[in-house]
């Protein structure tokens, strides 16, 4: 009974500790990808603040030039751009009034901005009135006063302040970004510490309750020598132990097997739970990242080699399921895989795994418009010299040059991530029309 008891209890104990790892990390990614999101919002607004204040000062500028010129030459073709610049100075000034944040620190100087800015074009406004009017003395005395440069040396302050201040706050949010990374990156390894640990510990206890049967074995055959009854008697008693003992170690294989896809049903779960459309894709990529880690798990189970992993047969599998993922959720692309059997060390085999489904996601998504499906391509093909060439490749609409991210940009740092695990890069090629995402790595066997 004892060797029984503590087998159970120390299983029980280990799989609950890994399962409560793996809800850990799932919790903590949810929370740092919503905290990621706020962050990059503020850093956006901080950059359009930037923005208006330099259109302001470069508006205010060429409207004071062309009002020079004006003076200086009487040529009326330097009033040409006048009035679209002092016009569009005062629609950058009411956009700088509606976003600065009513407790920021510049935004007890609004009004008086404001007032600096209304003077500044009223003195141009009459100066060039004035020298349209033929009173050139009067207009240059005006000038001579050096009042507008006055004022506008008081809105390049306030300007320049307000650009170092949205300087800062992006650069505040982008420090909290990387420390958010980092945190997750130290979270997750410490649950991979945790659940090595785990298994390590069901494999001990293991070993050890096998010990225990395996010295119940021997006292079997020395009771043998005496006592024949007692021998039938034991012996039955430990077949049914040993039956039990097989049909328990058949049960932790398969919970250890199955963790990882219990916290994707998890997080499916959660997902449907959800109506917001970003919180609702951000928990079904988290899915499609866990269920990709855990074919490789799966993989190792069945294969009986737990140092390599046969690509094709891995890949295949994921992409195929990744492929009824995303169809489910609306995206109508078709997927084909040309995987030749190339083999892998299983860390690389991870950190490839989640690289290509990222690819093969951003494709689904981005490449084809709604009503014009196509395909997607995946090619594993051996190289010279024990290298592999993997390519996700589309017949799209492209990546432009000075495109914006579609998406929060996750997908695109943890490709880059794992690329730099694997000792390598993605390049992205224009293939005129759709893309190419390439990547050279070194495989386990030339």
């Amino acid at each position: 009974m004892f060797p029984r008891s503590r087998l159970a209890i120390g299983v029980g104990a280990g799989l609950t500790i890994g399962f409560l790892a793996l809800i850990a990390i799932v919790g903590t990614t949810i929370w740092l990808v919503e905290r990621g999101n706020s962050l990059s919002e503020q850093a956006a607004l901080q950059r359009t603040i930037r923005i208006a204040s330099v259109e302001l000062r470069d508006h205010l500028r060429t409207a004071e030039s062309s009002q020079r010129g004006f003076l200086l030459t009487g040529n009326q073709i330097y009033l040409a751009p006048y009035d679209t610049s002092k016009t569009r100075a005062i629609q950058e000034l009411d956009d700088l009034s509606r976003m600065i944040s009513p407790d920021a620190p510049n935004r007890a100087m609004l009004p008086r901005l404001s007032e600096a800015l209304a003077e500044k074009i009223a003195e141009m406004d009459n100066s060039i009135a004035l020298k349209t009017a033929g009173r050139d003395a009067d207009a240059m005395a005006l000038l001579a006063r050096n009042r507008g440069k006055t004022l506008m040396d008081e809105i390049n302050v306030f300007l320049y302040g307000a650009i170092l201040i949205a300087d800062e706050n992006s650069t505040l949010s982008s420090t909290e970004q990387q420390r958010n990374a980092s945190l997750l990156r130290w979270i997750s390894a410490g649950g991979a510490v945790v659940i090595i640990l785990v298994v390590f510990a069901v494999v001990l206890t293991i070993y050890r309750n096998g010990q225990d049967l395996k010295q119940a074995r021997d006292e079997v055959q020395a009771i043998n020598l005496t006592l024949e009854e007692r021998v039938k008697a034991r012996t039955t008693d430990l077949a049914m132990a040993r039956e039990r003992a097989e049909v328990l170690l058949a049960e932790v294989n398969h919970r250890v097997a199955n963790s990882l896809q219990l916290v994707a049903v998890l997080v499916g779960m959660q997902m449907r739970s959800v109506t917001d459309t970003a919180a609702k894709e951000a928990l079904r990529e988290t899915q499609s990242r866990i269920n990709a880690i855990s074919l490789i798990h799966k993989s190792l189970y069945t294969s009986g080699d737990v140092t390599n992993v046969a690509l094709d047969d891995y890949l295949g599998a994921m992409l195929s399921n990744l492929e009824t993922a995303m169809n489910k959720a609306g995206h109508t692309a078709i997927l084909k895989c040309y995987l030749e059997p190339i083999s892998l060390s299983t860390d690389a085999s991870v950190s490839l795994g989640v690289a290509v489904q990222e690819l093969v996601t951003n494709a689904f998504k981005y490449a084809y418009p709604e009503d014009n499906p196509g395909e997607v391509r995946v090619r594993l093909k051996r190289l010279e010299d024990g290298k592999a060439e993997l390519t996700v490749e589309d017949d799209g609409v492209g990546i432009a040059s000075n495109a914006a991210h579609a998406g929060t940009g996750l997908g695109s740092k943890i490709i880059r991530t794992m690329a730099s695990a694997l000792q390598t890069h993605v390049e992205y090629i224009n293939r005129a029309p759709g893309t190419a995402a390439r990547l050279v790595l070194t495989t386990a066997t030339a």
